[in-house]
């Protein structure tokens, strides 16, 4: 008699499945407890990113108002010559991405590193985003947010990995 019955080779599947599901949820645990800190170093480029644009937007104002002119009327006033096209729609770019900066920074310094998830359109500056990837270094979490977010990962990834690994093993069940 083979120890190849229905059985075993179900139990082997299912064996398989929860060791599947089970690193899924290692790695969305790893993956996503590493968010605090990378949130928290986005937070201190977007600090400096967003001052530097606020020297040139008070400045662009101040002189604006010195000639009588508001933002909008200045920046209506530069046009003419390509050079000078060039440099107010340069301006108007610099201008906005501060807006959208301030908004960002003054939403995500309000909230605790974890509740920061709730907030990822917050993180949609892709200059910023990629610098600073560029220089994070995954840590070990020892903060409650970390860990914390490691539930929230492991979770996620145990449920995205069975839900995925289900779908695909459906065609392949044996109507009962």
């Amino acid at each position: 008699m083979s120890d190849r019955t229905p059985t075993s080779s179900k139990k082997r599947k299912i064996k398989m499945i929860r060791a599947l599901t089970m690193a899924g949820g290692l790695a969305g645990a790893v993956g996503l407890s590493q968010f605090p800190e990378f949130s928290q170093q986005y937070l201190q480029r977007l600090s400096g990113a967003r001052t530097e644009l606020m020297v040139i937007a008070k400045g662009f104002d101040f002189t604006a108002q010195a000639a009588g002119y508001t933002r909008d009327e200045a920046l209506e006033k530069m046009g003419g010559s390509d050079f000078q096209n060039n440099l107010r729609d340069q301006m108007a770019t610099n201008l906005t991405r501060y807006e959208r900066l301030d908004a960002a920074y003054t939403s995500l310094k309000q909230t605790e590193p974890v509740m920061r998830l709730t907030k990822l359109w917050h993180f949609r500056d892709t200059d910023l985003v990629q610098k600073t990837w560029d220089e994070y270094r995954p840590a070990v979490p020892v903060t409650a947010d970390g860990l914390i977010c490691a539930g929230i990962g492991f979770v996620g990834g145990w449920l995205l990995l069975s839900v995925l690994l289900g779908a695909l093993m459906r065609p392949f069940r044996r109507l009962a």
